[in-house]
């Protein structure tokens, strides 16, 4: 029986410059950064979840088209606002939707990247 989601996987081009951008700007801490052959193995934990985020290099990613990642948030307009702050670029502002809120937000590495509420 599948309990829950161990990890979500981001393709990234510069392990580093995707580490800084999802600590800095997005607040996750790091659970695992360790060398994995010629890359890393980075390992991301929201506080408060058990879901990791890893940021896998992948050296042909084609990012842009699909989100490869959605977090949850209480107050969708308030994150936006306090990422927008921190220079992070969205390509879709908060929307109301039947369904919820959204807002979605290119990483480092051209990713798009949902805030939802829950």
């Amino acid at each position: 029986m599948l309990k829950r989601v161990k990890f979500a996987t981001v393709p990234v081009q510069d392990q580093t410059r995707a580490l800084e951008f999802y600590t800095k700007r997005l607040g996750l801490r790091v659970f695992t950064d360790q060398a994995m052959g010629d890359s890393r193995w980075v390992e991301l934990k929201v506080s408060g979840s058990e879901t990791l985020v890893v940021l896998y290099k992948q050296a042909n990613a084609k990012p842009g088209h699909l989100p490869v990642v959605v977090f949850v948030s209480d107050n969708v307009l308030a994150t936006y606002e306090e990422l927008q702050a921190k220079g992070v670029e969205f390509t879709q502002p908060p929307k109301k939707e039947p369904w919820g809120e959204t807002a979605i937000l290119k990483d480092s590495e051209g990713n798009l990247v949902v805030i939802a509420t829950a």
